[in-house]
């Protein structure tokens, strides 16, 4: 793992005052593809003279360069973080939603710039990239709206049996500063940000990351990413976190399901970004007796992948490469054993295709128990069928994953489909649609191995806020008179 940034705003160094122009506040002077570290309000390059490699997943080539942060840069950034909380937590809440908004307005006037990197780092469509920046920019817009209704709350004592009105408690919620923000630290930084709020740190996570999770600073963790969240989990302790730690998420299709709906979204769902999304569906189980289903299912189904453009990211196509060799290589060997056990390949049609980390997209049917690709999240272009005989096997193979993100059920029958909503064990099950994250404001959780806690704006909030209580403790009861006596 490596915890990157890859974000460039403008061309003049830090140190040679504001600038606005959109390639590369982040970057090292005379380098403009080589990111430095933000720290207390200073991008700068490490002091170990070491860099990391971003290789593009198009071919391998280095496409940007980030710095690999010492422990002693760790600490500078955690203490610069906790000095600015202070000034922070006494700042009015319209002021903290000014400054995202402003930022937001920052990332929207540089979105061609930031998707450009995204694009070169994760080879996603430009039109995705630019999608996934403006995304962003209103989310900030939203999270801004709804930090500013953050509230305490008054209690009195007399409300608990046998208490009377003589204690009076004040809840107060005190909002965190965040350290190793990712991504967006440059249009902070162009927006005023306080120095010290936002921090960027970058390296192997093999060599900084239990540093950084571990430390005796850090307030909270929030994570996204696959096992390396299970690891991160045992090491934190007794700091607070929210991890999102993927899916095999899978599409339960009954008998008298709309097919041409529950084909069109089977193929989005499985093939949109290459499948390298943990809301990706990541297998099909049909319930049918015979073939029923499956005879008028599946040439929809094949009919929608033929259709999907295979190339480039710089192309306008839908499936682009996988992110590395390592990610191509796991993918392969999960459909070369469903082959070796008995499943069927449909597409592509002349066989498994690859070129570099390029794979064709995939459809296998007969995928059974016992072969990998049933539990094995492949995050990638490949759609594993199973046919079942019932919706309660349906289930069983569902639920025997240790992951638990999200589901999609198709039926016209609102019966089943909330009496299989109830027994899948995922964070979120969708009824006639693909698993997606749906929109930002929507609870967003996993069970399972899948992840601790709900994103989403309002529980994001909520996960880094700290609750602290004032109790006034009074010489006599005290009840609160407001009408008129005759």
């Amino acid at each position: 793992l490596q915890l990157v940034l890859i974000f460039a705003l403008c061309s003049a160094d830090n140190a040679s005052g504001s600038c606005s122009s959109p390639s590369g506040v982040a970057t090292l002077k005379g380098s403009p593809n080589v990111f430095n570290l933000y720290i207390n309000g200073v991008w700068k390059p490490t002091s170990s003279g070491r860099t990391l490699k971003v290789l593009s997943p198009v071919n391998d080539s280095a496409v940007y360069e980030v710095q690999a942060a010492t422990r002693e840069e760790i600490d500078e950034a955690f203490q610069a973080a906790r000095d600015a909380q202070r000034l922070w937590g006494k700042t009015p809440l319209w002021k903290r939603a000014e400054l995202l908004k402003k930022a937001a307005e920052v990332m929207r006037g540089q979105a061609d710039d930031i998707a450009t990197v995204i694009q070169d780092e994760v080879a996603k469509t430009k039109k995705a990239a630019l999608s996934e920046v403006l995304r962003t920019a209103d989310l900030l817009d939203y999270t801004a709206e709804e930090g500013v209704r953050v509230q305490g709350e008054l209690y009195t004592s007399d409300s608990f049996t046998g208490e009377k009105r003589k204690q009076r408690g004040d809840e107060a919620s005190q909002a965190g500063a965040v350290t190793g923000l990712v991504g967006i630290a440059a249009a902070f930084d162009l927006a005023g940000c306080p120095k010290g709020l936002v921090n960027v740190v970058t390296g192997k996570g093999s060599e900084i990351g239990d540093y950084l999770t571990q430390h005796p600073l850090a307030n909270a963790v929030t994570f996204t990413g696959g096992s390396t969240g299970l690891h991160v989990a045992k090491g934190v302790a007794m700091i607070p976190t929210q991890m999102e730690l993927g899916g095999k998420d899978p599409a339960i299709v009954l008998p008298d399901a709309d097919f041409e709906l529950a084909a069109s979204a089977i193929v989005k769902g499985s093939f949109s970004y290459s499948g390298q999304r943990c809301t990706a569906v990541k297998m099909v189980l049909i319930v049918e007796e015979s073939d029923e289903v499956s005879s008028k299912l599946m040439p929809k189904i094949l009919a929608g992948v033929e259709k999907l453009k295979v190339g480039s990211p710089y192309e306008e196509v839908d499936v682009t490469p996988v992110i590395d060799g390592k990610s191509a290589a796991y993918i392969k060997g999960l459909v070369d054993d469903a082959v070796e056990k008995g499943a069927s390949m449909l597409l592509p049609r002349e066989g498994y295709r690859q070129e570099r980390n390029l794979i064709h997209p995939v459809v296998l049917t007969g995928v059974k128990e016992g072969m990998r690709l049933l539990y094995e999240e492949q995050f990638g272009p490949v759609l594993p069928i199973a046919s079942v005989k019932s919706k309660e096997e349906a289930i069983r193979i569902a639920n025997a994953s240790p992951l638990g993100l999200q589901a999609s059920v198709f039926t016209q029958n609102i019966n089943d489909a909330m009496s299989l909503s109830d027994e899948l064990q995922a964070g979120t099950v969708q009824i006639n649609g693909a698993p997606a994250r749906g929109p930002d404001h929507f609870p967003f959780q996993g069970f399972k191995d899948s992840g601790i806690g709900s994103q989403g704006v309002k529980w994001s909030l909520e996960s880094m806020t700290k609750i602290k209580s004032t109790v006034i403790n009074l010489p006599s009861e005290s009840y609160t008179q407001g009408v008129k006596w005759g």
